[in-house]
């Protein structure tokens, strides 16, 4: 152990999960470091700065449970969540632990000093005893591969590295993608932009979103009463166990939720051939729903045209879908997503023996409660495998932290050099977690296309439970699952 405070702790990224680990272990008095690669806090948000960028839960209930904040709105933008950000790392001091501009390339354990070697992109190295990465789901942009992209003349950008530097007005734009992130970006440009054409390889389930601005009354009321916006925020993840039933593709609440869809695409778009084209043809849920107020309104525009088909190439001033029409543009914009199942991408761990992660993995990413890997001690994942979902991601984010906080100073107290996994626990999890992916959701079922599913055909990124279940396993199931080393 080093020092009187403990074990030393890397925690790597400064998004809401390095936030999150950096409060609890500050809460516990233990030693950390936030290593951050961009130049300030915020993860994703601070990445993700398109026209519309807006969150799509409640923002009471996409915040830290152990903090209350005066919201200007029902569903945070980017600019607000980067500001709550900041606002969190002062108030629990935290900003005067983090390194900002400096990425992490890799963690190798040392069995003889049980301590992690680790190892930045300037080429030094630091030692630390215990190493949480905060690295997160959505922190990878996922490029397609279309023939002739290099070849395109014109300005060609990810909506997660968006270049505010082009002016798309009177422009021919083109939005491949149909997700959450257009279906935010879409109504944030077709006013703008001379023409746009919306590429979509396949329909999603749209519901609105019901965003607005907290009226004065209501923010003096949440200010002054704190209570009063915390049993909102209970009462949010209570609904959600009610909406999470929709997720079972036989159940009744499918059938409801897939009824409200269809009146809501029949009352907001005119045109009946679009409105085909917009109707998916499998369960709710089987891929990511998307909460939009305003994407089917932007479709009914006059200059906005949808391509209902997959893009095949690229020409130096167009782009041709699968049926071979080519549609001049002047400006690419692809919401493809992100390389959601490629956990710690950027960043080499190694083990016990040497032994890098991946390799363990082998393209199959698994861990017990989405947290530990067997065979590589003191270290921790926040957004781990099978850990999104629950309705809110940050409350997933603060019970990992808790774990790996609880786990750090239960190290301190009791003066253990290490903690690994038992993989016999590690098993049972995944094999638990595979069936209630089977059993609670549709995102297995053929049909649709989704970010899910790693190459080995597993679904390693959803938690198929609502949150208050993951709340139980995280306080009950590391007493079981962890192997305590003195």
């Amino acid at each position: 152990m080093s020092g009187t405070r403990g074990p030393r702790v890397a925690i790597i990224g400064c998004g809401l999960g390095g936030i999150a680990a950096a409060v609890k272990l500050k809460k516990k008095g233990l030693d950390f470091t936030v290593f951050e690669q961009s130049e300030g806090p915020g993860g994703t948000w601070w990445d993700n700065r398109y026209p519309g960028c807006e969150v799509d839960i409640a923002s009471h209930a996409y915040s830290f449970s152990f903090l209350t904040y005066d919201w200007t709105r029902t569903h945070a933008g980017q600019e607000e969540l980067q500001r709550y950000a900041e606002h969190v790392l002062d108030r629990f001091d935290v900003r005067r632990h983090c390194r900002f501009g400096v990425r992490v390339e890799s963690a190798t354990w040392d069995e003889e000093t049980a301590r992690y070697e680790v190892r930045l992109a300037d080429g030094t190295a630091e030692p630390f005893e215990v190493v949480i990465s905060c690295l997160g789901l959505l922190s990878r942009p996922r490029y397609p591969d279309w023939r002739g992209l290099d070849r395109f003349e014109g300005p060609k950008f990810h909506t997660a590295r968006w270049e505010h530097e082009h002016d798309l007005t009177g422009k021919r734009v083109a939005v491949v993608g149909t997700g959450s992130t257009a279906s935010q970006v879409v109504p944030a440009i077709a006013g703008k932009v001379g023409q746009l054409y919306v590429f979509q390889r396949q329909p999603g389930w749209v519901l609105p979103k019901g965003e607005r601005d907290f009226t004065a009354r209501e923010r003096a009321i949440f200010r002054r009463l704190p209570f009063v916006q915390k049993i909102r925020r209970l009462f949010m993840f209570w609904k959600f166990r009610m909406v999470f039933k929709g997720y079972n593709p036989r159940g009744r609440m499918q059938r409801k939720i897939l009824r409200l869809c269809h009146e809501y695409l029949e009352k907001t778009v005119e045109d009946p051939k679009l409105r085909a084209q917009l109707t998916p043809d499998y369960p709710w849920a089987c891929k990511r729903p998307v909460l939009s107020t305003g994407f089917y309104p932007a479709l009914n525009r006059p200059n906005v045209e949808l391509v209902p088909h997959a893009v095949t190439r690229v020409t130096p001033n167009g782009i041709v879908d699968a049926t071979g029409v080519e549609h001049d543009i002047d400006v690419l914009i692809m919401a493809t997503g992100f390389e959601t199942t490629k956990f710690l991408a950027s960043l080499d761990v190694r083990g016990t023996g040497g032994v890098s992660i991946h390799d363990t993995w082998k393209d199959d990413p698994r861990a017990f409660l989405g947290i530990t890997v067997p065979g590589y001690p003191n270290f921790f994942m926040l957004y781990g495998p099978n850990t999104n979902g629950g309705f809110s991601v940050i409350a997933q984010l603060e019970r990992q932290a808790e774990v790996a906080a609880r786990t750090v100073a239960e190290m301190r107290r009791k003066r253990f050099r290490a903690v690994d996994t038992r993989p016999s626990a590690t098993d049972r999890w995944v094999r638990w977690v595979d069936g209630q992916i089977g059993k609670n959701t549709s995102s297995s079922d053929g049909g649709c296309t989704n970010y899910y599913h790693a190459e080995s055909g597993r679904n390693v990124t959803q938690w198929p439970k609502p949150h208050g279940e993951y709340y139980l396993l995280t306080k009950a199931l590391p007493f079981f699952g962890f192997i305590k080393v003195r």
